[in-house]
C-alpha cells in the first residue's frame, strides 16, 4: 500500500538565467512517509538540483514543492540535507557536531534538556556513542558519514534527501550505511529521496526508482520496487530490473551526447 505523500513536487522545473535550455522541467514526484525514492540519470540529468530544490535551498523557476501540502519557501526545518561529504566542522567534536545548527533561526526553540536529548537519541541511532566526544580528524570514513547522518536525525527530518552521501566509502562501509539508513526509515517513518550513480544501491534500498533523462529532465522511467528488505539474496528478482534500468539508460545515451554514465 502506497503511504500518503509527505514530500511533493508538481510541475517544477529550474532554468538559469541567459541558459539556453532548463536544467530540468516540469517534474512531478511524490515522496511518502517511509519511502525510499531514488534518483538516477546520467551526468547533468538535473539530479542533484532537483535535491537542492526539493530541500528548499534552490528556488525553482517555476511550478511547486510542498510538505504535507504546505507550500515550501525556502529550507525547512523538517526536512534535512546530507551531501557525499559529511561536512563536520573540525574544531568541534562529533557530539557538538551533531547539534550544531539546532539553534539556528528556522529550527523551532528547544529547551537545553530537549536538545541534549535530542542529540544523544541520534548518536545513540546510528551506533556511535563511544565517539562522542572525538574530533572529526579521529573519526573513519564511515563513522563521521554516521555523524552527518546523527546530525541530520536531530532535527526530527520528515523528509530526509541524500546527495550520494555513501560514494567515497568502501564497500564493506558502504554496505553498513545502506543497512543504517533503512533502519532509520524503518525506526522513524522518515521519506528519503536519494541520489545515486549506482543501481545496485538503488535497487537494495528504492521503494521506487526515477530515472531521469537528460536536458530538459523529465523523468521518463518510473520503477516500484516491491521486495522485502534485505535484498541481497534476492538477486534474480534484482537482476531482471537491473537489466530493465539498464536499457532504459543505454537507450538515453544513445539519444545524448553526454558522458557515460557511471554504473
Amino acid at each position: 500500500m502506497t503511504s500518503p505523500r509527505l514530500l511533493s513536487a508538481e510541475r517544477v522545473s529550474l532554468r538559469y538565467s541567459g541558459a539556453a535550455r532548463p536544467v530540468f522541467a516540469e517534474v512531478d514526484l511524490d515522496v511518502g512517509a517511509g519511502e525510499v525514492v531514488t534518483i538516477l540519470g546520467p551526468s547533468g540529468a538535473g539530479k542533484s538540483s532537483l535535491l537542492r530544490v526539493l530541500g528548499g535551498l534552490q528556488p525553482s523557476t517555476s511550478g511547486s514543492v510542498t510538505i504535507r501540502g504546505t507550500p515550501m519557501h525556502g529550507a525547512h526545518p523538517r526536512v534535512a540535507f546530507a551531501f557525499q561529504s559529511p561536512g563536520l566542522l573540525p574544531w568541534l567534536t562529533l557530539e557538538r557536531n551533531v547539534a550544531f545548527g539546532l539553534d539556528f533561526k528556522r529550527q523551532p526553540r528547544l529547551e537545553r534538556s530537549e536538545l541534549a536529548a535530542r542529540v544523544d537519541a541520534a548518536i545513540t541511532e546510528v551506533g556511535l556513542s563511544h565517539a562522542r566526544h572525538l574530533r572529526p580528524t579521529a573519526l573513519s570514513g564511515g563513522m563521521a558519514q554516521r555523524a552527518a547522518l546523527a546530525r541530520c536525525l536531530a532535527r526530527q527530518p520528515e523528509a530526509l534527501l541524500l546527495d550520494e552521501p555513501f560514494g567515497a566509502l568502501d564497500e564493506v562501509t558502504r554496505g553498513e550505511m545502506q543497512d543504517l539508513l533503512l533502519k532509520v526509515v524503518a525506526d522513524f517513518g522518515t521519506a528519503v529521496v536519494l541520489v545515486t550513480h549506482d543501481i545496485d544501491e538503488a535497487l537494495l534500498l528504492s521503494d521506487r526508482i526515477v530515472l531521469l533523462g537528460g536536458s530538459p529532465a523529465a523523468p521518463i522511467r518510473d520503477w516500484r520496487i516491491a521486495l522485502s528488505h534485505p535484498r541481497h539474496d534476492l538477486v534474480a528478482e534484482l537482476g531482471a530490473i537491473r537489466v530493465d534500468i539498464l536499457s532504459a539508460m543505454r537507450g538515453l545515451r544513445s539519444r545524448s551526447r553526454e558522458p557515460d554514465y557511471v554504473i
